[in-house]
């Protein structure tokens, strides 16, 4: 059910936006919500470093991740693609269940 690198939402592997440093991203695994997982889908997408979630539609990700590994990934990972994508255009780092409702109800208006 989880992802390419078995992506876990509530994996204990990923950076904890408490402890996240918006100086020192470098690597994927120094976003929010990102472990090793986490980071091989992004690069599954073709998104090798955080600035290249810079813009990025976290729908859209969840889709072309399906699409690419051919699975149907649990809706969480959108709200990891929200909490990152977020981050990256500014926002200050949250945990990835604060997108939940979010991702819930826009799910409901899309369909």
């Amino acid at each position: 059910m989880f992802g390419v690198g078995s992506f876990n939402p509530v994996s204990s592997h990923e950076m904890h936006p408490d402890k996240v440093d918006r100086q020192r991203l470098r690597k994927l695994t120094d976003l929010p919500n990102i472990g090793k997982a986490g980071a091989e889908d992004l690069r599954v997408l073709g998104i090798h470093t955080p600035a290249e979630l810079v813009g990025r539609c976290p729908y859209d990700m969840f889709d072309k991740l399906c699409l690419l590994t051919r699975k149907q990934h649990d809706p969480c990972v959108i709200d990891v693609f929200m909490s990152v994508t977020r981050f990256m255009d500014g926002e200050p780092a949250r945990v990835w269940w604060a997108y939940t409702e979010e991702r819930k109800q826009t799910l409901v208006e899309r369909s």
